[in-house]
């Protein structure tokens, strides 16, 4: 009597593993802006990067700072189109391995459909300063940026509640001062794009007859 030969066992493939804040706890090699892109949730909470292969989770700032980032992204998007450039707000932007989302993102092509950016793309890139992130918006950053070739980056500051901008353009590798205004003065900047501001106005304060 033949024996037929039976059919090999082929077990189900698994289901897509859903993108998950869980696996931080299970993966034990270097996060990459790819990796953290595939496996990590998108979100409207705390931001996500990437950096030298950790991953760096900053929960939201305080009120002046989202104050500040709204409007000013509001105003410079409204000039910045007008240059026939892109901006936004809080987004993703890859550098290599290495995943920023700075406060503020100036694209020469626009970013509609795609879940991240490389920073060749970026023109100009802007932090507002946190008081807990000092040292990150202030130095880290801007070095990196650099490092990368953005051509300028623009930082926001309001320290003690007197709002402050500073723009610097990148010369011989390093970012240069080239414009900046505290509240009550005029911020003029004429590079990538035309732009005037009192940075005063970028911060709420309640009238005298609200208060």
């Amino acid at each position: 009597m033949s024996t037929l030969a039976q059919p090999a066992f082929v077990p189900d493939p698994e289901p897509p593993r859903e993108p998950s804040f869980d696996v931080l706890g299970d993966f034990d090699e270097p996060w990459t802006a790819q990796l953290a892109l595939d496996l990590l949730p998108e979100t409207n909470g705390p931001k996500v990067e990437v950096l030298s292969g950790s991953v760096i989770v900053t929960p939201h700032a305080g009120y002046d700072h989202q104050t500040i980032e709204l409007d000013l992204a509001y105003l410079l998007k409204q000039a910045a189109r007008r240059a026939k450039l892109w901006l936004y707000h809080e987004v993703n932007v890859v550098s290599g391995d290495d995943l920023y989302i700075p406060d503020i993102v100036v694209l020469r092509s626009p970013g509609g459909g795609h879940v991240s950016m490389p920073i060749s793309e970026a023109v100009l890139l802007g932090e507002i300063v946190s008081k807990g992130n000092r040292r990150k918006d202030v130095i880290d950053r801007p070095r990196q940026y650099a490092a990368a070739g953005v051509p300028f980056f623009l930082r926001a500051d309001f320290r003690n509640r007197v709002p402050a901008l500073a723009l610097h353009e990148l010369s011989d590798g390093e970012y240069r001062p080239v414009a900046a205004a505290a509240a009550g003065t005029t911020f003029v900047m004429k590079e990538p794009f035309e732009f005037t501001i009192d940075p005063a106005d970028l911060l709420d304060e309640a009238d005298d007859g609200a208060r």
